[in-house]
């Protein structure tokens, strides 16, 4: 299910592109390191939330998804309109958010599989949906951890590295995704352990 395109990234589309918020970024390693920084106020808002408030809502996926990139894109938060080179088509991410949320409630409900394997297939059906213009890998990464949080488990370690940047860690995590796209979650949950 992976598109083409530059090792898993997914390019904005120029209307997209035009809704940086912060105008002296000129470089793509400038806006890598003010998107870190928003993801690290958004994680420190999920560390004070309360552990008993739920996570698997729409409103609560779209929530976060802002405030990790709420200084950074207009459209944080919002799902995307336009075609990409992975996902769903636009008019079915919200069913399909949907969709993967009660799944999700019902396999913790029935323990269809183990919290880990949850948490990892979570993570996978939402990139797969790809419901934001950017960001879906990292947002889901941290929903995965939101939920294990709830249960009081301990977070994922994604590969001990950010595998957002370059290098081994981003190619175990694509080689992971990929395997889970052919229905085999072990690589997943074993590179999100690791």
């Amino acid at each position: 299910m992976r598109g083409p395109g530059a090792e898993g990234n997914t390019p904005l589309d120029p209307d997209e592109a035009d809704e940086l918020i912060p105008t002296h970024i000129a470089t793509r390693d400038a806006l890598n390191a003010w998107e870190q920084a928003n993801i690290a106020a958004a994680a420190e808002w999920l560390a004070r939330r309360r552990r008993t408030e739920p996570v698997l809502s729409v409103a609560f996926a779209r929530e976060l998804h802002r405030r990790m990139f709420d200084g950074t894109w207009r459209w944080a938060g919002r799902f995307r309109t336009t075609e990409k080179n992975i996902g769903v088509a636009p008019q079915r991410i919200a069913e399909e958010v949907a969709k993967v949320l009660a799944d999700a409630a019902y396999w913790v409900e029935h323990g269809t599989y183990a919290l880990d394997e949850i948490a990892a297939r979570l993570h996978h059906r939402l990139v797969w949906i790809h419901p934001f213009p950017n960001g879906n890998g990292r947002h889901a990464r941290l929903f995965a951890d939101a939920l294990l949080a709830v249960h009081r488990a301990a977070p994922f370690t994604w590969g001990s590295r950010d595998p957002t940047g370059q290098g081994d860690a981003r190619e175990r995590y694509l080689a992971a995704l990929r395997k889970a796209d052919a229905g085999d979650l072990a690589a997943l949950v074993a590179f999100a352990r690791s």
